[in-house]
Protein backbone atom coordinates (compact mmCIF):
# COMPACT_ATOMS: atom_id res chain seq x y z
CA UNK A 1 0.00 0.00 0.00
CA UNK A 2 1.54 3.41 1.46
CA UNK A 3 5.49 3.21 0.21
CA UNK A 4 7.51 5.91 1.88
CA UNK A 5 11.12 6.33 0.11
CA UNK A 6 13.62 7.39 2.60
CA UNK A 7 16.63 8.21 0.87
CA UNK A 8 17.92 9.33 -2.55
CA UNK A 9 19.75 6.63 -4.99
CA UNK A 10 22.02 9.35 -6.31
CA UNK A 11 24.68 12.06 -4.95
CA UNK A 12 24.00 15.67 -4.16
CA UNK A 13 25.43 17.96 -6.97
CA UNK A 14 23.05 19.31 -9.51
CA UNK A 15 24.06 20.09 -13.13
CA UNK A 16 21.62 22.83 -15.13
CA UNK A 17 18.48 21.33 -16.18
CA UNK A 18 18.35 23.47 -19.01
CA UNK A 19 21.98 22.27 -20.56
CA UNK A 20 21.67 21.61 -24.45
CA UNK A 21 22.62 18.31 -26.13
CA UNK A 22 24.68 17.76 -29.06
CA UNK A 23 22.73 16.82 -32.03
CA UNK A 24 23.08 13.38 -33.96
CA UNK A 25 22.82 13.39 -37.77
CA UNK A 26 19.54 12.31 -39.53
CA UNK A 27 21.20 9.08 -39.91
CA UNK A 28 22.11 6.67 -36.98
CA UNK A 29 25.17 5.30 -38.52
CA UNK A 30 28.21 7.91 -39.87
CA UNK A 31 26.35 10.74 -36.99
CA UNK A 32 28.99 13.84 -36.34
CA UNK A 33 28.06 15.24 -32.96
CA UNK A 34 27.80 18.78 -33.15
CA UNK A 35 28.94 20.69 -29.84
CA UNK A 36 26.39 21.73 -27.98
CA UNK A 37 27.77 25.00 -28.09
CA UNK A 38 27.44 25.18 -31.52
CA UNK A 39 23.98 23.86 -31.21
CA UNK A 40 22.38 26.48 -28.87
CA UNK A 41 23.86 29.19 -31.98
CA UNK A 42 21.49 27.88 -34.03
CA UNK A 43 18.78 27.14 -31.89
CA UNK A 44 18.51 23.34 -32.73
CA UNK A 45 18.33 21.89 -29.09
CA UNK A 46 18.34 18.19 -29.27
CA UNK A 47 16.80 18.16 -32.92
CA UNK A 48 17.67 16.80 -35.99
CA UNK A 49 17.14 19.10 -39.77
CA UNK A 50 15.97 16.12 -42.07
CA UNK A 51 11.99 14.16 -41.80
CA UNK A 52 11.84 10.82 -43.05
CA UNK A 53 10.18 10.16 -46.13
CA UNK A 54 6.73 11.01 -46.36
CA UNK A 55 4.73 8.91 -45.93
CA UNK A 56 6.79 6.80 -43.39
CA UNK A 57 6.24 6.88 -39.87
CA UNK A 58 9.08 7.95 -37.47
CA UNK A 59 9.38 4.74 -36.30
CA UNK A 60 9.76 2.95 -39.79
CA UNK A 61 12.34 5.27 -40.56
CA UNK A 62 14.58 4.54 -37.43
CA UNK A 63 17.44 2.27 -39.23
CA UNK A 64 18.42 0.23 -35.92
CA UNK A 65 15.27 -1.22 -36.22
CA UNK A 66 16.08 -3.03 -39.16
CA UNK A 67 19.29 -4.72 -36.96
CA UNK A 68 19.52 -7.99 -35.12
CA UNK A 69 19.38 -7.17 -31.14
CA UNK A 70 23.31 -8.43 -31.18
CA UNK A 71 24.08 -5.14 -33.40
CA UNK A 72 22.31 -2.88 -31.39
CA UNK A 73 23.82 -1.27 -27.97
CA UNK A 74 21.24 0.11 -25.48
CA UNK A 75 21.99 2.48 -22.84
CA UNK A 76 20.26 2.16 -19.29
CA UNK A 77 20.46 4.09 -16.44
CA UNK A 78 19.10 3.42 -12.81
CA UNK A 79 20.78 0.31 -13.95
CA UNK A 80 21.36 -1.17 -10.06
CA UNK A 81 18.18 -0.03 -9.31
CA UNK A 82 15.15 -2.53 -8.22
CA UNK A 83 14.00 -2.56 -11.70
CA UNK A 84 16.57 -1.42 -13.83
CA UNK A 85 18.86 -4.61 -12.86
CA UNK A 86 15.43 -7.08 -14.39
CA UNK A 87 15.92 -4.63 -17.53
CA UNK A 88 19.29 -5.23 -18.06
CA UNK A 89 18.84 -9.05 -17.23
CA UNK A 90 15.66 -8.90 -20.17
CA UNK A 91 17.55 -7.13 -22.44
CA UNK A 92 20.79 -9.25 -22.43
CA UNK A 93 18.54 -12.13 -21.78
CA UNK A 94 17.36 -11.16 -25.96
CA UNK A 95 20.75 -10.69 -27.18
CA UNK A 96 21.43 -6.69 -26.80
CA UNK A 97 24.67 -5.18 -26.08
CA UNK A 98 24.02 -3.11 -22.83
CA UNK A 99 25.49 -0.34 -21.23
CA UNK A 100 24.59 0.00 -17.84
CA UNK A 101 25.23 3.17 -15.75
CA UNK A 102 25.95 2.37 -12.10
CA UNK A 103 27.07 4.67 -9.38
CA UNK A 104 30.35 4.18 -7.65
CA UNK A 105 28.38 2.77 -4.83
CA UNK A 106 25.37 1.16 -5.34
CA UNK A 107 22.31 -0.50 -4.16
CA UNK A 108 21.03 -0.41 -0.15
CA UNK A 109 22.99 2.33 1.43
CA UNK A 110 25.51 1.85 -0.95
CA UNK A 111 26.22 -1.36 0.20
CA UNK A 112 27.65 -2.75 -2.95
CA UNK A 113 30.86 -2.16 -4.05
CA UNK A 114 31.74 -2.16 -8.28
CA UNK A 115 33.22 -5.40 -7.78
CA UNK A 116 29.41 -6.48 -6.92
CA UNK A 117 27.91 -4.87 -9.69
CA UNK A 118 29.72 -5.43 -12.22
CA UNK A 119 29.21 -9.37 -11.70
CA UNK A 120 25.45 -8.45 -10.75
CA UNK A 121 24.82 -7.15 -13.99
CA UNK A 122 27.42 -9.59 -16.27
CA UNK A 123 28.26 -9.43 -19.18
CA UNK A 124 26.46 -5.74 -19.41
CA UNK A 125 28.97 -3.27 -19.88
CA UNK A 126 29.07 -1.12 -16.44
CA UNK A 127 30.21 2.56 -16.67
CA UNK A 128 30.44 3.61 -13.61
CA UNK A 129 28.99 7.84 -13.91
CA UNK A 130 27.18 10.32 -12.24
CA UNK A 131 23.89 11.01 -13.47
CA UNK A 132 23.50 14.33 -12.11
CA UNK A 133 26.19 15.98 -13.76
CA UNK A 134 25.31 15.82 -17.64
CA UNK A 135 29.09 16.62 -18.69
CA UNK A 136 30.82 14.07 -16.55
CA UNK A 137 27.85 11.43 -17.50
CA UNK A 138 29.09 12.00 -21.70
CA UNK A 139 32.72 11.85 -20.66
CA UNK A 140 32.35 8.37 -19.07
CA UNK A 141 30.32 7.18 -22.33
CA UNK A 142 32.33 8.68 -24.79
CA UNK A 143 34.06 5.81 -25.76
CA UNK A 144 31.52 3.25 -25.90
CA UNK A 145 29.10 4.97 -28.67
CA UNK A 146 27.27 5.00 -30.84
CA UNK A 147 24.00 4.39 -28.51
CA UNK A 148 20.85 3.06 -30.66
CA UNK A 149 18.81 3.10 -27.51
CA UNK A 150 17.81 4.40 -24.19
CA UNK A 151 16.41 3.11 -21.50
CA UNK A 152 15.58 5.32 -18.16
CA UNK A 153 14.80 3.43 -14.68
CA UNK A 154 15.83 6.33 -12.80
CA UNK A 155 13.39 7.12 -9.55
CA UNK A 156 14.32 9.38 -6.23
CA UNK A 157 14.29 6.98 -3.57
CA UNK A 158 12.19 9.15 -1.09
CA UNK A 159 10.44 11.09 -2.92
CA UNK A 160 11.37 14.10 -1.04
CA UNK A 161 10.69 18.00 -2.63
CA UNK A 162 14.63 18.50 -4.03
CA UNK A 163 15.09 15.52 -4.79
CA UNK A 164 12.19 14.78 -7.04
CA UNK A 165 13.43 17.32 -9.38
CA UNK A 166 17.01 16.37 -8.64
CA UNK A 167 16.71 13.02 -9.98
CA UNK A 168 13.07 12.65 -11.58
CA UNK A 169 13.58 15.42 -13.72
CA UNK A 170 17.16 16.40 -13.67
CA UNK A 171 19.30 12.97 -13.89
CA UNK A 172 16.60 11.53 -16.09
CA UNK A 173 16.94 15.01 -18.45
CA UNK A 174 20.73 14.09 -18.23
CA UNK A 175 20.22 10.72 -19.78
CA UNK A 176 18.31 11.77 -22.88
CA UNK A 177 20.56 14.76 -23.52
CA UNK A 178 24.12 11.90 -23.33
CA UNK A 179 22.07 9.45 -25.52
CA UNK A 180 21.05 11.57 -28.22
CA UNK A 181 24.65 12.61 -27.95
CA UNK A 182 25.56 9.46 -29.02
CA UNK A 183 23.08 8.93 -31.66
CA UNK A 184 20.15 7.17 -29.65
CA UNK A 185 17.21 7.57 -31.67
CA UNK A 186 14.83 5.70 -29.32
CA UNK A 187 13.72 6.56 -25.63
CA UNK A 188 12.05 4.31 -23.37
CA UNK A 189 10.99 6.37 -20.00
CA UNK A 190 9.80 4.15 -17.15
CA UNK A 191 7.42 6.86 -15.19
CA UNK A 192 4.39 5.92 -12.86
CA UNK A 193 0.67 5.27 -13.86
CA UNK A 194 0.18 7.85 -10.19
CA UNK A 195 1.50 10.69 -12.79
CA UNK A 196 -1.93 10.85 -14.38
CA UNK A 197 -3.44 12.81 -11.28
CA UNK A 198 -0.42 14.71 -9.76
CA UNK A 199 -0.78 16.00 -6.37
CA UNK A 200 2.87 14.76 -5.13
CA UNK A 201 6.34 16.81 -6.09
CA UNK A 202 8.00 13.78 -7.65
CA UNK A 203 4.66 13.23 -9.98
CA UNK A 204 5.10 16.63 -10.96
CA UNK A 205 8.75 16.29 -12.08
CA UNK A 206 8.35 13.36 -14.31
CA UNK A 207 5.41 15.11 -15.65
CA UNK A 208 7.80 17.60 -17.11
CA UNK A 209 10.30 15.39 -18.41
CA UNK A 210 7.33 13.54 -20.26
CA UNK A 211 6.34 16.61 -21.84
CA UNK A 212 9.95 17.56 -22.71
CA UNK A 213 10.83 14.40 -24.27
CA UNK A 214 7.15 14.17 -26.21
CA UNK A 215 8.68 18.12 -27.43
CA UNK A 216 12.06 16.55 -28.29
CA UNK A 217 9.81 14.13 -30.61
CA UNK A 218 7.79 16.76 -31.98
CA UNK A 219 11.30 18.70 -33.11
CA UNK A 220 13.16 15.49 -34.12
CA UNK A 221 10.77 13.36 -36.65
CA UNK A 222 13.75 10.72 -36.60
CA UNK A 223 13.38 10.48 -33.02
CA UNK A 224 10.82 8.21 -30.95
CA UNK A 225 9.79 7.36 -27.55
CA UNK A 226 7.73 4.81 -25.26
CA UNK A 227 6.57 6.38 -21.81
CA UNK A 228 5.65 2.91 -19.40
CA UNK A 229 3.77 3.93 -16.98
CA UNK A 230 3.02 0.86 -14.64
CA UNK A 231 0.93 0.21 -11.67
CA UNK A 232 2.13 -1.53 -8.70
CA UNK A 233 5.02 -3.64 -7.98
CA UNK A 234 4.51 -7.37 -6.50
CA UNK A 235 7.61 -6.00 -3.68
CA UNK A 236 5.45 -3.12 -3.22
CA UNK A 237 3.01 -5.22 -2.16
CA UNK A 238 4.53 -7.98 0.11
CA UNK A 239 5.57 -5.71 2.81
CA UNK A 240 2.92 -7.80 5.34
CA UNK A 241 3.49 -11.36 4.46
CA UNK A 242 5.79 -11.96 6.61
CA UNK A 243 4.49 -9.92 9.80
CA UNK A 244 1.02 -11.78 9.01
CA UNK A 245 2.55 -15.38 8.46
CA UNK A 246 4.10 -14.76 12.11
CA UNK A 247 0.50 -14.44 13.21
CA UNK A 248 -0.18 -10.40 13.37
CA UNK A 249 -3.21 -8.84 12.03
CA UNK A 250 -3.27 -7.15 7.99
CA UNK A 251 -3.10 -3.17 8.01
CA UNK A 252 -5.27 -1.52 5.76
CA UNK A 253 -7.05 2.04 5.66
CA UNK A 254 -10.72 2.62 6.07
CA UNK A 255 -12.64 -0.84 5.11
CA UNK A 256 -9.92 -1.66 2.42
CA UNK A 257 -11.41 -0.71 -0.60
CA UNK A 258 -10.12 3.02 -1.21
CA UNK A 259 -8.50 1.93 -3.88
CA UNK A 260 -7.20 -0.61 -5.93
CA UNK A 261 -4.46 -2.13 -8.71
CA UNK A 262 -3.26 -4.32 -11.31
CA UNK A 263 -0.15 -5.66 -9.95
CA UNK A 264 2.81 -6.11 -12.16
CA UNK A 265 5.80 -8.77 -11.86
CA UNK A 266 9.57 -7.41 -12.16
CA UNK A 267 9.86 -10.10 -15.06
CA UNK A 268 6.83 -9.18 -16.99
CA UNK A 269 7.53 -5.37 -16.18
CA UNK A 270 10.82 -5.61 -17.59
CA UNK A 271 10.01 -7.78 -20.83
CA UNK A 272 7.42 -5.34 -21.62
CA UNK A 273 9.85 -2.45 -21.53
CA UNK A 274 12.30 -4.56 -23.69
CA UNK A 275 9.39 -5.04 -26.58
CA UNK A 276 9.85 -1.10 -26.58
CA UNK A 277 12.88 -1.07 -28.24
CA UNK A 278 11.37 -2.73 -31.49
CA UNK A 279 7.91 -2.32 -31.33
CA UNK A 280 6.50 0.30 -33.68
CA UNK A 281 3.60 -0.12 -32.33
CA UNK A 282 4.99 1.17 -29.02
CA UNK A 283 6.40 4.02 -30.62
CA UNK A 284 5.92 7.71 -29.53
CA UNK A 285 3.14 6.75 -26.89
CA UNK A 286 2.11 7.02 -23.37
CA UNK A 287 1.71 3.15 -22.15
CA UNK A 288 -0.12 2.47 -19.18
CA UNK A 289 0.59 -1.29 -17.68
CA UNK A 290 -0.73 -3.54 -15.23
CA UNK A 291 -0.48 -7.21 -14.61
CA UNK A 292 -2.70 -10.25 -15.47
CA UNK A 293 -6.33 -10.18 -14.02
CA UNK A 294 -8.80 -7.78 -12.36
CA UNK A 295 -7.72 -5.35 -9.90
CA UNK A 296 -7.12 -5.77 -6.19
CA UNK A 297 -8.32 -3.75 -3.35
CA UNK A 298 -5.93 -4.07 -0.28
CA UNK A 299 -8.85 -6.10 1.47
CA UNK A 300 -8.74 -8.42 -1.35
CA UNK A 301 -5.05 -8.86 -0.75
CA UNK A 302 -5.69 -9.73 2.57
CA UNK A 303 -7.92 -12.05 2.10
CA UNK A 304 -5.69 -13.48 -0.74
CA UNK A 305 -2.58 -13.90 2.11
CA UNK A 306 -4.70 -15.76 4.78
CA UNK A 307 -6.33 -17.61 2.28
CA UNK A 308 -2.80 -19.19 1.02
CA UNK A 309 -1.75 -19.12 5.00
CA UNK A 310 -5.28 -20.92 5.83
CA UNK A 311 -6.32 -18.91 8.50
CA UNK A 312 -9.09 -16.81 9.37
CA UNK A 313 -8.84 -13.27 8.12
CA UNK A 314 -7.82 -10.54 11.14
CA UNK A 315 -7.94 -7.33 9.69
CA UNK A 316 -6.84 -3.60 11.59
CA UNK A 317 -8.43 -0.17 10.08
CA UNK A 318 -6.65 2.44 9.95
CA UNK A 319 -8.85 5.41 9.95
CA UNK A 320 -7.50 7.72 6.61
CA UNK A 321 -8.11 10.84 8.65
CA UNK A 322 -5.29 10.16 10.74
CA UNK A 323 -2.88 10.76 7.87
CA UNK A 324 -4.84 13.72 7.02
CA UNK A 325 -4.25 15.00 10.68
CA UNK A 326 -0.53 14.39 10.63
CA UNK A 327 -0.24 15.87 7.52
CA UNK A 328 -2.24 19.08 8.92
CA UNK A 329 0.73 19.40 11.55
CA UNK A 330 3.68 18.55 9.28
CA UNK A 331 2.51 21.05 6.45
CA UNK A 332 2.44 23.65 9.56
CA UNK A 333 5.83 23.10 10.75
CA UNK A 334 7.54 22.97 7.24
CA UNK A 335 6.51 26.36 6.79
CA UNK A 336 8.34 27.48 10.60
CA UNK A 337 10.89 24.71 10.04
CA UNK A 338 11.89 24.18 6.21
CA UNK A 339 14.05 20.96 7.22
CA UNK A 340 10.92 19.46 7.80
CA UNK A 341 9.45 20.18 4.19
CA UNK A 342 9.82 16.12 3.29
CA UNK A 343 8.81 14.63 5.98
CA UNK A 344 5.30 16.67 5.06
CA UNK A 345 5.98 15.26 1.23
CA UNK A 346 6.28 11.66 2.59
CA UNK A 347 3.04 12.11 4.99
CA UNK A 348 1.26 13.47 1.22
CA UNK A 349 2.86 10.22 -0.36
CA UNK A 350 1.89 8.00 1.95
CA UNK A 351 -2.06 9.42 1.93
CA UNK A 352 -1.66 9.31 -2.14
CA UNK A 353 -1.01 5.70 -2.08
CA UNK A 354 -3.52 4.48 0.64
CA UNK A 355 -6.39 6.33 -1.14
CA UNK A 356 -5.54 6.52 -4.79
CA UNK A 357 -6.01 3.47 -7.00
CA UNK A 358 -2.95 2.28 -9.42
CA UNK A 359 -5.42 2.58 -12.65
CA UNK A 360 -6.36 4.46 -15.59
CA UNK A 361 -8.09 7.16 -15.11
CA UNK A 362 -11.37 7.02 -17.18
CA UNK A 363 -11.27 10.44 -19.29
CA UNK A 364 -14.98 10.40 -19.52
CA UNK A 365 -16.21 9.66 -16.26
CA UNK A 366 -13.24 10.79 -13.79
CA UNK A 367 -13.14 7.55 -12.44
CA UNK A 368 -10.33 4.76 -12.10
CA UNK A 369 -10.81 2.12 -14.31
CA UNK A 370 -10.13 -1.58 -14.05
CA UNK A 371 -11.23 -2.14 -17.72
CA UNK A 372 -9.32 0.83 -19.21
CA UNK A 373 -5.89 -0.89 -17.39
CA UNK A 374 -4.05 -2.83 -19.80
CA UNK A 375 -2.97 -6.33 -18.66
CA UNK A 376 0.80 -8.18 -19.54
CA UNK A 377 2.45 -10.98 -18.64
CA UNK A 378 1.45 -14.05 -16.83
CA UNK A 379 2.73 -13.71 -13.49
CA UNK A 380 0.01 -13.08 -10.27
CA UNK A 381 0.03 -11.70 -7.05
CA UNK A 382 -0.92 -14.76 -5.68
CA UNK A 383 2.18 -16.78 -6.84
CA UNK A 384 4.24 -14.09 -5.70
CA UNK A 385 2.56 -14.62 -2.08
CA UNK A 386 2.83 -17.72 -2.02
CA UNK A 387 6.51 -18.02 -2.88
CA UNK A 388 6.88 -15.56 -0.50
CA UNK A 389 5.20 -17.54 2.18
CA UNK A 390 8.13 -20.51 1.02
CA UNK A 391 11.31 -18.34 0.43
CA UNK A 392 10.64 -15.23 2.26
CA UNK A 393 11.56 -11.44 0.62
CA UNK A 394 15.17 -12.77 -0.99
CA UNK A 395 15.86 -10.43 -3.69
CA UNK A 396 12.82 -8.15 -2.48
CA UNK A 397 14.16 -6.34 0.14
CA UNK A 398 12.35 -3.71 0.82
CA UNK A 399 15.00 -1.79 1.67
CA UNK A 400 15.13 2.13 3.18
CA UNK A 401 10.93 1.84 2.72
CA UNK A 402 8.44 1.50 5.39
CA UNK A 403 5.12 -0.62 3.58
CA UNK A 404 2.06 -0.32 5.32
Amino acid sequence: MAALLLSSHLPTATAPASTSAPRPSPRFIAFPVTTAKACRRRGCILASSAPPPTGTSPAAAQPFRSLAPSETTVLVTGATGYIGRFVVRELLRRGHRVLAVARPRSGIRGKNSQEDVVADLAPARVVFSDVTELDALRADLSEYGPIHAAVCCLASRGGGVQDSWRVDYRATLHTLQAARSFGAAHFVLLSAVCVQKPLLEFQRAKLKFEDELAAEAARDPAFTYSIVRPTAFFKSLGGQVEVVKKGNPYVMFGDGKLCACKPISEENLASFIADCIFDEDKANKVLPIGGPGKALTPLEQGEMLFRLLGREPKFIKVPIQIMDSVIWVLDGLAKVFPGLEDAAEFGKIGRYYASESMLVLDPETGEYSDELTPSYGTDTLEQFFDKVIREGMAGQELGEQTIF
